[in-house]
């Protein structure tokens, strides 16, 4: 049985850099242009190149995200880009709109299809793989049931699946609502999620009044999605039924893709090893420490109601991430700091080694200039700090704000 392809999202090359650190097989990322994250920092043509040749040094693969739904004045730029995206040997382009996969096929590229397909049977998978699709990822609205289903009837083509992360209220998150209240296209990566905002609504009975729209007093974030969390569920998922395990995210931080990756890698490495996942609350607890929307597994065992978090647009948890390992040398472990710490503050370790987890209480900070401080308050900012116990770069640190209020 072929193990199941880890797939993270990248933003930039240095979260590229931290999704292999922390175990993914492979990364998907986008260029500025004709991608459904315009917000994302996203890859220059000369930084795809680069990122191309590092992801194949290491063994791994890399697809570019060419997800928008085109428009003609798109069309004569798509077939550059795609001729330059086959000359770097990309190893594969998500794509959702028909004229684009035509494109990609003229340039001889891989093709996986965009979720934004909202493909949700085997007949539509069938006819996709017609078309030339190597892969199809499917949209999120499926139940396990149905997934295996699908993946029977078309044996010959791989099925990637999302297992992790933002979902949006609209299928597979192809939404008009950005275009109406801002006129940011969605389906052309200016999404402003509008669904997270927290919604009134007016009555003509009562003109001039608004009217608090409630769930049980539970608030008014009534199309707020939660997050996908499919981790309790990895079990039923590796057993050859799907290709690509994928995590949603490329706007997120380091700390977050680090933790979210290194969580899957761990739960995917025991179940190949031991057959089952004995830590699953282990990984779970290290999912929560990340901002989230709170926790769904969405339609996997069926129809739910529990979808939506109607009590706040995030869940914001106490835990920071406080700093990037950058240099470990004799002298100390040097980091770049990313929210404030202090001596006497207690560091938590994040880390696809043996430490992970482990912490130790920070005693001393050296700054560039070679003074002791005591408090870290630059962001980005390069510090020494002394570790008692083995880390990496590549690694990462995180502040419990929570622990640390009751310490001082």
């Amino acid at each position: 049985m072929k193990k199941v392809e880890l797939l993270a999202p990248a933003g930039n090359f240095e979260k590229l850099k931290t999704a292999f650190h922390f175990g993914a097989d492979a990364v998907y990322v986008g260029g500025k242009e004709l991608s459904l994250r315009a917000g994302a920092e996203n890859f220059i043509k000369e930084e795809l190149k680069e990122a191309v040749i590092y992801t194949h040094s290491l063994g791994k693969k890399i697809y570019v995200t060419v997800n928008i739904y085109a428009k003609n004045s798109d069309l004569e730029y798509a077939k550059e880009y795609f001729s330059y995206l086959k000359d770097i040997e990309v190893d594969a382009v998500i794509v959702s709109d028909p004229g684009l996969i035509s494109l990609a096929k003229e340039a001889g590229l891989e093709i996986h299809l965009s979720t934004q397909a909202n493909t949700q049977n085997g007949k539509a998978v069938e006819f996709w793989a017609n078309q030339g699709v190597s892969r199809v990822v499917l949209a999120r609205e499926l139940t396990l049931k149905e997934i295996k289903e699908i993946a029977a009837f078309n044996p010959s083509v791989e099925l990637e699946i999302f297992v992790h992360g933002a979902m949006c209220v609209s299928y597979s998150g192809r939404c008009l609502l950005s275009n109406y209240f801002t006129g940011r296209d969605a389906n052309r990566g200016e999404c402003a999620q509008v669904c997270r905002w927290d919604f009134k609504i007016r009555n003509e009975r009562y003109d001039g009044k608004e009217l608090i729209v409630e769930e049980d007093d539970r608030g008014t974030y009534f199309i707020n999605s939660k997050d996908l969390i499919l981790l309790p569920y990895l079990s039923n998922l590796l057993d050859g039924t799907v290709a690509s395990l994928k995590i949603e995210g490329r706007m997120k931080s380091e700390f977050y893709l680090a933790t979210i990756v290194n969580a899957y890698r761990k739960a995917i490495d025991e179940y190949y090893e031991k057959g089952k996942i004995e830590n699953v609350q282990k990984y779970i607890d290290d999912l929560s420490s990340v901002v989230s929307h709170g926790y769904t597994n969405a339609f996997i065992e069926g129809q739910n109601l529990d979808t939506i978090n109607y009590t706040s647009s995030k869940v914001v948890p106490d835990t920071e991430f406080a700093a990037l390992v950058k240099e470990v040398g004799e002298d100390g472990v040097t980091v770049e700091m990313r929210n404030r710490f202090k001596k006497g503050d207690t560091l938590v370790l994040v880390s696809p080694n043996g430490n992970h987890g482990k912490s130790f209480i920070v005693e001393k900070i050296i700054n560039e200039k070679g003074s002791e401080i005591d408090d870290a308050k630059l962001v980005q900012e390069k510090l020494r700090l002394f570790v008692p116990f083995e880390v990496c770069k590549g690694d990462i640190f995180r502040v419990d704000r929570g622990k640390n209020d009751k310490q001082n």
